[in-house]
């Protein structure tokens, strides 16, 4: 079981939410968009806006997990990609790991890119 702490106002996170609820037959995963109105009422223990800069997930022993650790076990909990365990490598570790911080940084702006839908207000202050 995986709860994953999603960035809601990000269309390219939220496609790859919708698509892993989809494809969850089993139920292992549990979506939780950071910016629900009572995320920090139900979810203290996580800060908003570090889960903004990085994306959390909580296994279920309550340990807390980041980045690519939490898309790389997403995708293997719906048996799906599983070449993305090769981002978990040593040496290839390091690299994803800095690749992901980046695009985690310019979401916003890489999914206007690709989608041609114009950022959400809350998000201009990336700019």
């Amino acid at each position: 079981m995986l709860t994953i702490f999603y960035d809601g106002y990000c269309p390219l996170c939220t496609a790859e939410m919708n698509l892993l609820r989809d494809l969850d037959n089993q139920k292992k995963l549990i979506l939780e968009d950071i910016h629900a109105a009572d995320f920090s009422e139900r979810f203290p223990h996580i800060d908003p806006i570090q889960a903004d800069k990085i994306l959390h997930g909580q296994l279920q022993n309550g340990e807390v997990i980041k980045g690519l650790d939490v898309t790389c076990l997403a995708w293997k909990l719906v048996g799906k990609h599983k070449w993305m365990q090769v981002l978990r490598w040593p040496v290839i570790r390091l690299f994803a790991d800095l690749g992901y911080l980046f695009f985690a940084r310019y979401r916003h702006s890489i999914s206007s890119f690709v989608t041609g839908k114009p950022r959400c207000t809350s998000c201009q202050k990336e700019l």
